[in-house]
């Protein structure tokens, strides 16, 4: 499977040349080399990844990273960063996806305002998610980490991942629902905001305007929501994977199953 989606990769890389698109022929190249562990890849438009860091098979905790808006092939190296620090920090027993299944929105456009790209992302999570429980057995941990626009699309999956250990809101816009219980999830619900993180600058409401759902409703780091809230320090909004910081050490503890070393807000 490795192999083939490397070499989707590497197609991609000759089509993005033979229309000119040096840069992002120099990005799928790069997706190619034979260390890139991709289990699915499409070069089309914005591009879908999903990548693994570490050896899944073998892994006894596995992190699935939800990116948030803004997020494509085109800027796909952070968002793997994020996966490279945190496999660095869980070590050699863990496992990181990034999952870019879907499209995200643009930071700046009506779409990342309404649930319209997590409707669609949903189900695709959901379908995962299943597959991939399939794949490595009962016994690993499974944590849904979320950034973002990707913890609306976390939101609307909830219900339909059962065989999720945690669920994790950093940088949480809103999901939708009112409350950590009406996700309907079995999973354990964590939220974190970090102090320079401008999303707590977003209004968390949620109104219908001429026919379409705006806003995405409760704070998940709000008391009302009834989340688990860790601490992360003075994350900006694109910082919560930082190295050595204490929003990264959190994630680690979460990840590896060990909620009684989580640092609470």
């Amino acid at each position: 499977m490795y192999e083939a989606n490397r070499a989707n990769a590497e197609e991609a890389a000759r089509m993005a040349e033979a229309h000119g698109n040096r840069d992002r022929a120099a990005k799928d190249r790069s997706m190619a080399e034979p260390s890139r562990q991709f289990l699915t890849f499409d070069g089309r438009g914005p591009g879908q990844a999903v990548e693994v860091t570490g050896d899944l098979l073998k892994a006894d905790h596995i992190a699935v990273l939800i990116p948030g808006s803004d997020t494509s092939i085109d800027t796909y190296d952070r968002f793997r960063a994020a996966a490279l620090a945190l496999h660095t920090r869980t070590g050699p027993t863990s496992a990181v996806i990034t999952w870019l299944g879907y499209e995200t929105p643009d930071t700046i456009s009506p779409t990342v305002l309404t649930d319209t790209r997590a409707d669609e992302a949903a189900p695709r999570l959901s379908t995962f998610m299943s597959g991939l429980r399939g794949l490595v057995g009962e016994t690993a941990d499974v944590s849904l980490l979320c950034h973002s626009y990707g913890s609306v699309v976390c939101g609307r999956a909830a219900a339909d991942l059962d065989d999720v250990n945690d669920l994790v809101l950093i940088g949480s816009p809103g999901t939708g629902a009112d409350s950590a219980a009406a996700l309907q999830t079995s999973a354990r619900v964590w939220a974190a905001r970090g102090a320079e993180d401008w999303i707590e600058m977003v209004p968390h409401t949620r109104v219908d305007v001429f026919g379409a759902t705006v806003g995405f409703g409760t704070d998940p780091t709000s008391p009302d929501f009834g989340a688990r809230v860790f601490a992360a320090g003075d994350a900006t909004h694109s910082g919560y994977f930082a190295p050595g910081s204490i929003a990264l050490d959190n994630l680690a503890h979460i990840t590896l199953g060990t909620p009684q070393e989580v640092t609470h807000a």
